[in-house]
């Protein structure tokens, strides 16, 4: 598992996975969570907060909803879904204008859930859109580098992109247009990865000639203090 990078100046935490734990991260029944309830899990993971705030930052017009919108009917189903899977709990209610609110707070394994999972390049180009962009955006806001994922990100996608180009190469008919568009897609998440750790550098005040791609961040020192649980 890959190494959180804090930005200069703020503390570096390593994730851990709980003994026992799927290497691809928690499940509910048999099958992994979708975007939407990594987008609960994820904001939860931020702090505390109620399903009435959730819903809002996953709207489309919200923080997260811009990335991944989510109904707010299907906020609170997925809070439920999330509780039963032990990665969400309840720790007090709040009174409000109308009903009386609950407050959710992620527990210790769906902290961890979180840690591993933004870490984690996507292993199928269709998921760049969606779980990629989440885990860039709350790496973002929560002041992680996000040069080691997008590392990741490239060298996985890399080898895939030239497997894709020799099948587009030798298909016909109508599987070359699947073929080529398939080619298309890795190539261009490929690009945005490169295009996103120019970026990165920059803010980070390395020099990157055009067209050259910054070399890969050293790990960062051991934790001086673990990272302050919001």
């Amino acid at each position: 598992m890959g190494r959180l990078h804090r930005r200069a100046g703020s503390p570096v935490s390593e994730p851990h996975w709980p003994p026992g734990a799927s290497a691809s991260g928690p499940t509910i029944g048999a099958r992994q969570l979708v975007p939407g309830e990594w987008a609960v899990l994820g904001l939860l993971a931020e702090g505390p907060t109620h399903g009435f705030a959730l819903a809002k930052a996953l709207a489309s017009e919200g923080e997260i909803g811009m990335v991944w919108t989510v109904p707010r009917q299907l906020v609170y189903r997925m809070l439920g879904v999330l509780e039963e899977s032990e990665l969400v709990h309840p720790i007090s209610t709040e009174a409000g204008p109308g009903p009386v609110r609950t407050i959710m707070d992620v527990t210790a394994f769906g902290r961890e859930a979180v840690g591993r999972w933004l870490s984690q390049p996507v292993t199928h180009i269709r998921d760049a859109r969606s779980l990629l962009m989440l885990k860039l955006v709350f790496l973002e806001r929560s002041g992680y580098d996000v040069r080691p994922l997008l590392e990741r990100q490239r060298e996985l996608l890399l080898p895939a992109a030239v497997a894709q180009r020799e099948r587009a190469a030798t298909a016909t008919g109508w599987r070359q247009t699947v073929e080529l568009w398939r080619s298309e897609c890795v190539d261009s998440v490929i690009a945005f990865t490169e295009r996103m750790l120019a970026a990165a550098a920059v803010e980070h005040g390395v020099r990157v000639a055009p067209g050259e791609i910054p070399a890969k961040p050293r790990a960062a020192p051991a934790p001086a203090r673990a990272r302050r649980s919001a």
